[in-house]
Parts: structure tokens; sequence; C-alpha cells
């Protein structure tokens, strides 16, 4: 989506539901081992969150349905639309080479789109994909892959990497809010429940 007006500006699915999803919290402690005692409970921030997840697509239900892109392709559309994901542009590398080219001593480039992972009303976070892999299995008599499998791996953005006022920064923190929420609806269990009346 773009960050500023909060457009979207382009949807990517998966064809099936993976398996699984394997979630990373890394919490930022104040100090290290030797904190002193006033620094040991304080957080410093959210923790840093990455999330890992194989997903499968296959080609099948496309060419049986007719479909002239899959025929002509097969996976290499959808393959392009994850890659693309990944990669800047083919114009800001053009303007950045025009720039460089030019004499800049530092090429900054701004951007102004916001990736999001949505894994259902619950989970909708800003991430930043950090490694991509795809083993390709099964090919037409042109090469073109029919079945594939994508290893993806997600940084979670936090207020930390975004400012407050971004719109990067309201969903991670009404992402946070949820979680609360979420949290809120277990009731806490009785003490008795581990064997105990008390806290010594």
């Amino acid at each position: 989506m773009d960050a500023q007006t909060g457009q979207v500006k382009n949807v990517v699915t998966l064809q099936y539901n993976p398996d699984t999803l394997s979630r990373s919290l890394q919490i930022k402690g104040v100090g290290g081992d030797g904190a002193e005692f006033s620094e040991a409970l304080r957080l410093k921030g959210p923790p840093v969150e990455t999330i890992k997840l194989e997903a499968e697509i296959d080609a099948t239900d496309k060419l049986e349905a007719g479909d002239a892109t899959a025929q002509q392709l097969g996976l290499h559309a959808q393959l392009a639309q994850f890659e693309a994901l990944v990669y800047p542009s083919t114009g800001t590398l053009r303007s950045n080479n025009a720039e460089a080219s030019s004499g800049s001593l530092e090429i900054v480039t701004a951007n102004k789109d916001l990736l999001l992972f949505v894994w259902s009303r619950t989970r909708i976070l800003p991430v930043r994909i950090t490694e991509f892999s795809v083993s390709e299995e099964g090919f037409d008599a042109a090469l073109n892959p029919l079945r594939a499998k994508l290893s993806i791996g997600m940084r979670v953005l936090t207020v930390d990497d975004l400012t407050f006022d971004s719109r990067g920064g309201s969903i991670f923190m009404s992402y946070l809010e949820q979680k609360e929420q979420l949290a809120s609806r277990v009731a806490s269990t009785a003490l008795r429940f581990l064997g105990i009346s008390a806290i010594p």
C-alpha cells in the first residue's frame, strides 16, 4: 500500500493456506545479564518479531480451467509477483544510476510503499521481507515451472522502525492493541492450580 495515502496498490495471495507458520520474538530488554535491579524489569520497546512460512503454488487448476497465462507461462507470472516484492523497481535503479553518474555522493530513495502481511482479521501487520527462496518442481515442454514451493521470512516493522505518526506505525499499534484484547479474553488461572495458595 502507499505509505502516505493508505491506498492499496497490489494484493498478492497465496494459492493454498500454508500448513505451518513459525514466529519468533526477540525481547528488547534494558541492559544485559548484569543489568542493575532498576533496569531488570524494563523493556526498551516491542520485541523483534520474525515470521517464516512455507507455501506451495501449483498451475494445475489454472491449466485445467484453460487460463491463457498459465498455459503460456506456467507459474512464471505468479512467481514474478512475489519476487517483485524484494526487488527495487527498474525506474528506481535507473534514477539511482543517473544520479550517481551526475556526481551525487549519496543516493537516498524515498520508499513510498508499505508491505503488509495479512493473516486473518487479527493479524494485519507491516513487514519487511528478509528472505525468500523458491524451489521449482515439474516443468512443461517450454521449461515453465508448474509447481513451486516458497519459503518466505519476514520481520515485523514496529513503531521503533516506523514513526507513531506514520500509516505503518498506526497499523502496528492496531496489531498490538488487537493482541492485548485477545489476551484479555483468557481468564487468569487461580494459584491453587499451581499447587500453591499464595506467593511467598
